[in-house]
């Protein structure tokens, strides 16, 4: 997840106008040279509508999962090998679990589990979640092993945690905006419903490493009056941040203003240079196959136990798929 390693432009791109025409469901990387800020502009649209709508999940918990959905594209995307980058949390909170399986280059799919009871409105992101950890796996296949960073998560945000983790593991300044609304648009056939999404990622990579520090983490255990290590933020970060901050949701989540044209608002003065956009997709990876040889890893009485009405019922958590064996076909002697 380290931006540094992104294609390095050796030539300067040509100028021409930002774009009108939205892109949906794509992952935009963009550079502000002479700010040395790198970073990603996500916008989803059917993608993540239809991962949402094959589960009847409350608008809460859509809104809450839609914001993991976005965090992991903006995250996920700076993958140069063909693995999987996969964010879930597990909380005491009304959603006490969410996973978001990203298959580099552009494979999506994701679930919540939470408890109906539990929600109420009004609840925040940080609220649904309540106390527990979230985290993030890189896996680059069966002969490479696994990375994972944790996060604690103690009634904070999405973005929060976002922000936490980048400054106790990969110590990059890093800023995270995150949106999620409804759209409703009239049509010969009644108003339609729509999910969308969009997120924008803040890197400060300065040339010169020493630029780029940052405090050291509160020493907890230090005694009472003790000086905290101080590093002035350097004034190229200060504006980036300040100008990230005015992005607002509905900028965000926009179906008419275009990636381009948001990322032209904010950076014009000091000039942004884009690359191709990285497309995105909702696919699981489940398939009948895949099924079979799961349920032949279970135990024997596991399997028979899993007889109900004469056949064996799968249905996939991820994309509501459901998959029925006899009990020969699932290894039931």
């Amino acid at each position: 997840m380290d931006s540094q390693s992104d294609t390095k432009i050796t030539a300067k791109a040509p100028i021409r106008a930002p774009s009108s025409v939205p892109v949906d469901d794509a992952v935009l990387p963009f550079e502000v040279d002479t700010l040395d800020l790198r970073g990603r502009l996500t916008r989803l649209g059917p993608a993540l509508d239809d991962i949402l709508t094959k589960h009847d999940y409350p608008p809460a918990v859509c809104k809450l999962l839609g914001e993991a959905i976005v965090l992991t594209t903006l995250l996920g995307s700076s993958l140069k090998f063909d693995g999987r980058f996969i964010l879930q949390t597990q909380t005491d909170g009304p959603v006490s679990f969410l996973i978001v399986d990203f298959q580099a280059p552009d494979r999506l799919r994701a679930y919540a589990r939470y408890d109906a009871t539990r929600l109420k409105e009004g609840l925040s992101s940080g609220q649904l979640l309540g106390k527990g950890h979230l985290a993030m796996t890189i896996d680059q296949g069966p002969d490479m092993s696994r990375y994972q960073g944790l996060v604690a998560l103690d009634g904070d945000s999405l973005e929060d945690a976002a922000h936490e983790y980048f400054l106790r593991s990969e110590q990059i300044p890093t800023r995270v905006r995150l949106a999620v609304g409804e759209e409703w648009r009239g049509g010969g056939d009644g108003p339609k419903h729509r999910w969308r999404a969009g997120g924008i990622l803040l890197q400060f990579l300065p040339k010169a490493p020493e630029r780029a520090r940052q405090a050291d983490l509160h020493p907890g255990n230090a005694p009472e009056g003790a000086a905290t290590h101080e590093v002035k933020e350097d004034d190229a970060w200060v504006e980036g941040q300040s100008l990230i901050a005015t992005v607002e949701d509905v900028e965000l989540i926009d179906p008419d203003l275009s990636g381009e044209r948001l990322l032209y608002r904010l950076f014009h003065e000091r000039g942004v240079r884009v690359f191709a956009p990285l497309p995105l997709r909702a696919q699981c990876s489940c398939s009948r196959d895949a099924v079979s040889s799961m349920l032949k890893s279970f135990a024997p009485q596991d399997r028979a136990d899993m007889v109900k009405d004469g056949k064996v019922v799968v249905t996939c958590e991820f994309c509501s798929s459901v998959y029925q064996f006899t009990p020969h076909e699932a290894g039931v002697e």
